[in-house]
Parts: C-alpha cells; sequence; structure tokens
C-alpha cells in the first residue's frame, strides 16, 4: 500500500508541475493564436499563481476538518474541465477565466498530498515519503515541460492541455481509489488553537527561501546568454543540471532528514545555500564551472525545502493540512516577490550582483528558522505531550 501511495502521489505531482512549468515556453505559440504581446500573454501564468496562493489555504482548512481524499478527486476532476477549457478557448478572456479554474484546482491538489503522505507515512519515514512525492513535481521541471513543448511541435500546443485533462480526469479515479485514510481529529476545537500567528512565522521562512531561489532563477537563461554567451542548447543543458539537482536533492534530504532530524537537515540545507550562492557570484562566467555550480546550488536548496515541510508536519500534526497549504501559498508568494525583486536589481546593479543579493535573502531565512520554527516545534510538542 506504501508504494502505490507513493507512486500515486509522484505521478499526480508531477502532472500538476508539468501544468505549471509548461505554460512558460508555450506563450510563445498562445501570444500569436490570440494576436496579443507577450507581456499579455504572462497573465495566464500570473492569474493561475494568485488563485492558487489565495485559494490554497481553504482547501487546507476545509480538508483538516473533512478530510483530503474528496478534494483531491474535486480538484482532479476541476483540474481536467479547466484545461479541457484552456484547449478551445475562443478568446483570451475565456483563456485567463480556465487558468484562474487551473489555479483554483491545482490549490484543492498539491498541498493536500503532502499532507495526507504526511499523515499515512510511518514516522520514522516522513522525511522519505514526503522527499518522494516533491521529487515529482520537481521532475516535471526538467522532463515535464520538455515533453510538452514537443508534444506541440507535433500536435499544437492546445493539444498539450487535452493530454493533461485526459490524465487528470484518470488520475480522479485513481486518487478517490488509494486515499482511503482519512485522519480523524478532535473537531470540537478551533483547527488553528491559538496557532495562526505562529504558522504564518513559520511558513515566512519558505517566502524568503523562495525569493532567494527564484529571484535569480527567473533570470538564469537570460544571465546565461548575456554573461557567458550561453548558446540556446547550453542554456538547455545548464536548466537540464538544476532539474537534476533539485531531484536530487529532495531524495537525499528525506533520508537525512529521517536518520538526523528535519529541524537539523532544514537549517543546514539553508546554511550551505548561502555560501553556494556567493560561489555562484563568483564563478559565474568561469566556464563549465557554472553547471557544477547550478547542481549544487538546487541539491542543497529543494532539499532545504523537502525537510522544512517534514518539519512542518511533525511541528503541526493537528493542522498539517492547512499548514501545507499556507507553506505552498508562501512558496508562491516568493516566487512573484522574487521575480519582480530579481528585475528590479538586474536593472539597477545588473546581473553580476544577483546571488550575492540572493545569498543575503537565503541569510535572512537561516536566521527565521533558527528562530521562530525552533521556538513552534517546543511549544507544539509539549501540546501534543500533554
Amino acid at each position: 500500500m506504501g508504494k502505490l501511495s507513493l507512486s500515486v502521489g509522484w505521478i499526480t505531482l508531477f502532472l500538476m508541475g508539468t501544468d505549471l512549468f509548461v505554460v512558460s515556453p508555450l506563450l510563445p505559440y498562445i501570444s500569436k493564436a490570440y494576436s496579443v504581446s507577450p507581456t499579455t500573454t504572462g497573465w495566464m501564468v500570473t492569474t493561475f499563481a494568485v488563485t492558487y496562493a489565495l485559494s490554497a489555504p481553504l482547501f487546507g482548512w476545509l480538508s483538516d476538518k473533512k478530510g483530503r481524499r474528496t478534494f483531491i478527486t474535486l480538484g482532479l476532476l476541476l483540474f481536467s474541465i479547466s484545461n479541457v477549457l484552456t484547449a478551445i478557448a475562443p478568446t483570451f478572456l475565456w483563456l485567463i477565466v480556465s487558468r484562474i479554474l487551473a489555479g483554483l484546482s491545482v490549490a484543492a491538489i498539491t498541498p493536500l498530498i503532502y499532507a495526507i503522505i504526511g499523515d499515512i507515512a510511518p514516522t520514522n519515514r516522513r522525511g522519505t515519503w514526503l522527499s518522494i512525492v516533491v521529487s515529482g513535481h520537481l521532475t516535471a521541471l526538467w522532463a515535464g515541460a520538455p515533453l510538452g513543448t514537443i508534444l506541440e511541435h507535433f500536435l499544437g500546443w492546445r493539444s498539450v492541455f487535452v493530454v493533461m485533462a485526459i490524465i487528470g480526469a484518470i488520475l480522479s479515479i485513481v486518487n478517490f481509489k488509494v486515499w482511503k485514510y482519512n485522519p480523524k481529529k478532535d473537531f470540537s476545537r478551533n483547527l488553528f488553537d491559538g496557532n495562526l500567528l505562529r504558522i504564518l512565522g513559520s511558513v515566512s521562512v519558505t517566502t524568503i527561501w523562495s525569493i532567494s531561489m527564484y529571484a535569480l532563477y527567473v533570470y538564469l537563461g537570460a544571465s546565461l546568454y548575456s554573461e557567458n554567451r550561453f548558446s540556446s542548447s547550453e542554456i538547455a543543458l545548464a536548466v537540464t543540471f538544476y532539474g537534476m539537482g533539485a531531484v536530487l536533492g529532495s531524495l537525499t534530504s528525506g533520508q537525512l532528514t529521517d536518520k538526523i532530524g528535519e529541524r537539523q537537515i532544514s537549517i543546514a540545507s539553508l546554511f550551505f545555500l548561502i555560501l553556494i550562492l556567493i560561489c555562484i557570484g563568483i564563478f559565474f562566467s568561469h566556464g563549465a564551472w557554472v553547471y557544477c555550480l547550478l547542481f549544487l546550488w538546487a541539491l542543497v536548496g529543494y532539499g532545504g525545502f523537502t525537510s522544512y515541510q517534514a518539519r512542518l508536519a511533525v511541528e503541526y500534526p493537528q493542522q498539517r493540512g492547512i499548514v501545507m497549504a499556507w507553506n505552498n501559498t508562501a512558496l508562491y508568494i516568493g516566487i512573484t516577490i522574487g521575480s519582480m525583486f530579481g528585475g528590479y536589481v538586474i536593472s539597477n546593479w545588473g546581473y553580476n550582483i544577483l546571488p550575492y543579493v540572493c545569498s543575503i535573502t537565503a541569510f535572512v531565512s537561516f536566521v527565521l528558522s533558527t528562530q521562530k520554527v525552533q521556538k513552534a516545534r517546543k511549544e507544539s510538542s509539549f501540546s501534543v505531550g500533554t
């Protein structure tokens, strides 16, 4: 049953990641189809992210009260419908509406998969189990999006969304069959139990971490082209190294988390992230070194994200669904702020300074993780023990 649950969780999150990452390379074709500017087409991504960020906490709260299986199943059905609407949208306005529905559906799926894996995983294997399903989402970064691009080449961009809709419909049935376990909680008390501010403080670590990662990643291709004179194939290879590091970092982090501890690994990962970002700033233009650095950057960065997910699952056992949802909202907020922040830094100081600025941001995340989250864990442990 464990292998089946992990397989279903992995495939489901791979599909969710593909839906997120595949839109970017398809934007030029969509822009041409609707005769709108690339900037306007970018609203597909923006509306998706904003909808996700706003609705994920609601689904997390509802799943803590009513169980997770129902919302995951309904979310996958809505995912299929929204992708069909994206494929057949007659106008750009319809297209935007379809991406809003897609953001709503993914918000009902992704954080709840994390939460339900946290529910059913053996205590001494929780980090490993979470790392496996997280790797599904990260694999879409370097595998799902390219597969979508290949499909576009042969059948057109609309076919990409049709295929995802079909897979989503199949997965709705599979997920409904697999997730039979629903955690029983004492609903006579408030699920927040006075912890809302503490939860927000905990997930702020993810927001700052996300800024430190995505402020640089969003402009990675442009900086490789501008500073290193990389060709398109060299940029693709660099992104592949990054994607491989992300997946391996997630999987390795899960095993280390189970052996050493969630708190220790999450804090250590942030510390090494600071150092690697500084090294990227120093050696970014030193030829082939950049491939190794991008691999290490993703290895440490996403290893930290996975261990922190496991850490939150342990620290908030009674609010696991909503905490995972808020953490994913924090991730998307960080991505949005990071993209704007990175653009501001580049416009004013250039690409070369951005890794150093990101290292400072990572240091802020490191400090927050050692203070606020540690305090939350002590209180949570005390409350559970009593």
